[in-house]
């Protein structure tokens, strides 16, 4: 049975009372889970002694106009999942519990939050690494997991431990697709039928700029523009942005050198946004 702490106090005591020599895994999440957060814990479950996931809706990542209030929380479905995949303990905090009244210290990390979804999303990743850091200073996990499909939420994160010297090693999982190549996400139940029939053409487009690269093409305005056009195919698809990146910076790059770079996407699909990623070049 997974041990459901349900506070700070809680998640203190049972943190005490593991032995010192047990090596402790860590899967944060928004819960609304799927076979890609599954997948993390399995990961876990192979590395660590005792693995611990948390599942808190953070108000602090979302813009006054995001899907807070509508983000969906089957908490009876998820704690089945996380027995299932043989999850020690679940921290399931309230907003109030993490977030005491006149709470007023933020962390942020400012320079590879800033592009991509940074630019669209103001506080975004405040919101997130705030989070993430109290998370780790309550759990004191040795190693944490998160998917690659957030590949900028990762790259933050992983700046954030590096330059705070928080003693926690950040491991990506791969990110998990549907057969089609849809990226699973939580808000993929969003989609309407139209909707969900023309979102595999956002992995298509990640495909085929891979394919471009592979076929001799390293221009990176050239390769982003052959996957807007990709996305161009279906009338449904609204790009936010289709961007070739360094992929330690995120900055912007004129050509794909040997080290490879991110290829990152977002875009919209009646209201609900959905993002996706691929590395492309080095070991790749």
């Amino acid at each position: 049975m997974t041990e459901i702490l349900r506070d700070k106090a809680s998640l203190r005591q049972w943190r005490r009372g593991l032995p010192e020599t047990k090596r402790v895994g860590f899967v944060p999440t928004m819960g609304a889970l799927h076979a890609g957060h599954v997948s993390l814990m399995h990961q876990a479950r192979e590395t660590a002694d005792v693995v611990i996931a948390s599942i808190f809706v953070n108000p602090l990542q979302f813009g006054p106009n995001e899907d807070l209030s509508r983000y969906p929380r089957p908490i009876e479905a998820d704690i089945a999942k996380l027995e299932a995949a043989r999850v020690d303990a679940l921290f399931l905090p309230s907003v109030e519990d993490m977030y005491p009244p006149g709470a007023s210290t933020l962390v942020e990390e400012s320079l590879v939050s800033g592009p991509l979804c940074g630019a669209l999303r103001p506080g975004h990743f405040t919101g997130v690494t705030t989070v993430v850091l109290k998370l780790f200073n309550l759990v004191q996990p040795d190693i944490a997991f998160f998917g690659q499909k957030d590949a900028q939420q990762c790259a933050v994160i992983e700046r954030m431990v590096r330059d705070l010297d928080v003693p926690v090693e950040i491991r990506r999982g791969p990110i998990v697709r549907e057969p089609d190549g849809l990226a699973l996400s939580s808000r993929n139940v969003y989609l309407s039928p139209e909707d969900r029939a023309a979102a595999p053409l956002i992995y298509k487009s990640l495909l085929a700029v891979r394919t471009a690269y592979q076929g001799g093409e390293h221009d990176a305005a050239r390769l982003a523009a052959i996957g807007l056009g990709v996305l161009a195919q279906s009338g449904r698809i609204r790009a936010q942005y289709w961007e070739v990146r360094d992929l330690d910076s995120l900055g912007a790059i004129i050509t794909v050198g040997g080290r490879g770079a991110l290829l990152a996407v977002a875009a919209h699909l009646g209201t609900t946004r959905l993002i996706d990623n691929l590395v492309i070049g080095g070991d790749s």
